[in-house]
């Protein structure tokens, strides 16, 4: 009787904990929205070709496609990859930690980087419970931080320069500029698109153990039931606060016109659309890289092909700062918040 009273205490128990825990996975989705919608639409708004509160509205509505269809990839890769399990506390301390840096650097106006936020929260929850983690899959993800910035820089130069010859004979025709709006909201479309497939994981990712567990349904219909849930918060991030850290990005690290605004969003979809997509293909998870990062990136390598290198120092100072302490600051929250809940938790 003492062990079905305990089971049935524990059942309850993590009901309760999915419930709060799936209210903080909302949270950071719309914290996503809110910090990363810069990210897809930084260029179109920054060229003048659209409006905010337009862009918005599409990159809403493409993230969320992109989520239902592809977000598992992501999903299986932080709820499974880094660590085998991660149990209901350390669901909630995790997406805590994430929330509470989020928060700050948004309220700031920085664009953080929630890929780095999330992983580490949870290479800090791995480093009290477990004492190490997958080494092989952080390996690989921390490459690919290294190689998807690279790559965008890269594949924006050329993409601009190339543009360039080819159509170098209609640059200044207004109809042409037309036609390369237009292309830079599709451009828009597809980047949205990407990045809900790749960040939707860091919002929900690590709630399939216990989500599985309570409900008793299996990985896949869990994984979608999540990346939907993940894709109503970022598209209410995004309505509500995408605005501050557009207007960052968009004007304040270097001017942007129609072009070199298409060559970077093309560049910024396309990179982090393969690294979620080929990586599951051949690996059986996706990389989860830092779609702002990447956008970013992308950004300069256009103005460079343009031959304008005047990048605002300050701006890029902040925006590195914040994304080289995310790590150290997450991973130290996370660790904390674990130890003080699971301490408390013992007390009573």
């Amino acid at each position: 009787m003492v062990n079905l009273q305990n089971m049935g205490a524990l059942i309850v128990e993590n009901q309760v904990l999915l419930i709060i825990g799936l209210g903080l996975s909302f949270f950071i989705a719309w914290n996503l929205g809110a910090n990363d919608a810069a990210t897809p639409c930084d260029t179109a708004v920054g060229a003048g070709v659209i409006t905010p509160k337009k862009a918005i509205l599409l990159f809403s509505f493409f993230t969320a496609i992109g989520a239902i269809v592809q977000g598992h990839m992501n999903i299986k890769t932080i709820a499974k990859g880094i660590v085998p399990v991660i149990d209901p506390y350390g669901a909630i301390t995790i997406t805590l930690a994430a929330g509470l840096w989020s928060t700050f650097c948004t309220w700031k106006g920085l664009e953080i980087s929630m890929t780095y936020t999330i992983v580490g929260s949870v290479i800090g929850y791995a480093m009290i419970v477990y004492g190490s983690f997958e080494w092989e899959v952080l390996i690989r993800i921390l490459i690919s931080w290294v190689v998807s910035p690279l790559s965008s820089i890269g594949l924006a130069y050329a993409l601009y320069k190339l543009m360039r010859k080819l159509f170098y004979k209609v640059l200044d025709d207004k109809r042409f500029h037309k036609v390369v709006s237009y292309s830079l909201i599709g451009a828009l479309c597809f980047s949205a698109y990407s990045f809900g497939a790749n960040d939707v994981g860091n919002a929900t990712g690590v709630y399939v153990a216990v989500t599985n567990e309570v409900l008793g349904i299996p990985d896949n219909t869990t994984m979608l039931l999540l990346a939907v849930l993940g894709a109503i918060g970022i598209a209410v991030g995004g309505l509500t606060w995408g605005r501050k850290v557009i207007e960052t990005v968009a004007f304040k690290i270097v001017r942007i016109d129609a072009l070199s605004g298409l060559a970077a969003e093309i560049t910024n979809g396309l990179v982090v659309y393969l690294f979620t997509t080929i990586p599951y293909i051949y690996l059986g998870y996706g990389l989860p890289v830092s779609t702002s990062i990447v956008g970013i990136g992308a950004i300069i390598g256009a103005a460079f092909a343009r031959g304008q290198g005047l990048v605002d120092k300050m701006t890029m100072v902040r925006l590195l700062i914040t994304w080289l302490i995310t790590l150290p600051v997450t991973a130290t929250i996370s660790a904390t918040l674990y130890i003080f809940f699971t301490n408390v938790i013992k007390f009573f």
